[in-house]
């Protein structure tokens, strides 16, 4: 970054100071990961001075020799990677791809059924918060209050009631498997398109350690980042007969040129997630993320539904005596780095709720594993019962930082 430290050194030394923070730091934000240096080097490539509005092939920009073969690379490599039959590349992030999808299928006033927010759903999937709860008709399905499970027989007899137009399998802090087949057949039961955000998981997904909705949705939509370890942005996968619908909605409906060096980031990313040692990552994200669960629950943390089958966990802090915000404040003065988060029959604001939220994505992707998910759970018991003890929190950053200086991160290192 010669050019930068000279023309802007004020910036330049906000980035490195973002370096040293995330080498020195344990991340455990679930939608977060480390991108390698391939990734970054495409995203910051001379991509970024082209404009590319329309489709490869169907520009309406001369000069799109080099941006139609990049564009056509990355939806090869999707396909291959998920198996899906068609591919959009384009959105700029989740948000904006789950939109494009309500476009694609969906007029105002239209019904969607999707997963609470408090239990674990997204703000686009329906919520009052959001675009999507205004301009559609948001019903949401919960979580069992015994198991913390998805209540199935909950989500048919809503279905039935309300027949939505589409019917949606996706979460950004439910902790176990999608049973993916079970919400197939609830909407073909209610005529409804079954539409999947798999943002959060796609990374397992493509690496073998969850099953893929691709054989069962009509349309699934996800991040690029999180734990498929690429740019931000996203994609939309979908069947054939709803390409054309998919591909209206996302340009011209929504958005005007589509970022091409994320393009090429991600292109390279897929290229990364095609090789065998993808698989073993995605397995190791799981495995670690069951051994912290069983390590916090060793200590006492109330997790939700009791464990996790995926990357992430989320924590009921209501039996330790401390808010969700005041833990991750805490943690993060110790070096944990991780997010406040609404847990089911939450009776506290959004703002200060009553839980935690982490992840084992970027850890796994540094290198960590069974003995550092113990570490963690033992730095995380300690930080919340000295929330308040600065000494003792400042104790714990400093061997949270000699641990992380024997991980390399990567695409830093």
């Amino acid at each position: 970054m010669s050019a930068l430290s000279t023309q802007d050194p004020a910036l330049f030394a906000m980035i490195r100071a973002e370096e040293a923070y995330q080498k020195s730091t344990i991340r455990l934000i679930a939608s977060e990961n480390y991108a390698s240096k391939a990734v970054l080097e495409a995203s910051g490539s001379v991509f970024a001075n082209k404009y590319s509005e329309g489709y490869a092939g169907a520009r309406y920009y001369q000069g799109q020799v080099n941006c139609d073969a990049v564009e056509l690379l990355a939806i090869e490599r999707a396909k291959k990677l998920f198996g899906a039959e068609h591919v959009n590349v384009q959105p700029y992030s989740g948000s904006p791809a789950n939109l494009a999808v309500y476009f694609a299928f969906c007029q105002p006033g239209d019904t969607i059924l999707g997963l609470n927010l408090s239990h674990g759903g997204h703000l686009t999937h329906g919520s009052k918060a959001s675009l999507t709860g205004k301009w559609l008709k948001g019903v949401h399905y919960s979580l069992d209050e015994k198991t913390g499970l998805i209540n199935y027989d909950e989500v048919r007899s809503l279905a039935l009631e309300h027949k939505p137009k589409l019917l949606i399998a996706g979460h950004s802090a439910y902790p176990r498997q999608l049973d993916f087949a079970r919400f197939r057949a609830i909407a073909d039961e209610c005529g409804a398109l079954l539409f999947v955000d798999m943002a959060h998981i796609s990374g397992l997904v493509a690496g073998g350690a969850h099953p893929s909705p691709i054989p069962y949705a009509d349309v699934v939509t996800t991040t690029t980042h999180k734990t498929l370890r690429g740019p931000r942005g996203a994609m939309i996968l979908c069947k054939e007969v709803h390409a054309k619908a998919i591909d209206k909605a996302v340009f011209p409906g929504l958005q005007g040129g589509p970022h091409n060096a994320t393009t090429a980031a991600l292109a390279v990313a897929l290229k990364e997630a095609l090789e065998p040692s993808f698989r073993t990552y995605a397995a190791n994200v799981v495995a670690n993320a069951k051994t912290l669960a069983a390590a916090l629950t060793k200590r006492g943390f109330n997790l939700i539904s009791g464990g996790t089958d995926n990357h992430l966990m989320l924590i009921d802090l209501n039996n330790k005596g401390v808010s969700g915000k005041i833990a991750a404040t805490a943690l993060e003065k110790a070096g944990i780095v991780l997010n406040y988060n609404t847990v089911p029959g939450e009776t506290r604001k959004a703002s200060d709720p009553s839980g935690i939220r982490l992840g084992t994505p970027a850890v796994t992707s540094r290198g960590f594993g069974a003995p550092e998910m113990e570490k963690i759970a033992t730095w995380i018991d300690r930080a919340l019962k000295a929330a308040e003890d600065e000494a003792e929190l400042g104790k714990i950053n400093a061997e949270v930082a000699a641990l992380c200086a024997k991980f390399p991160v990567p695409g830093l290192d």
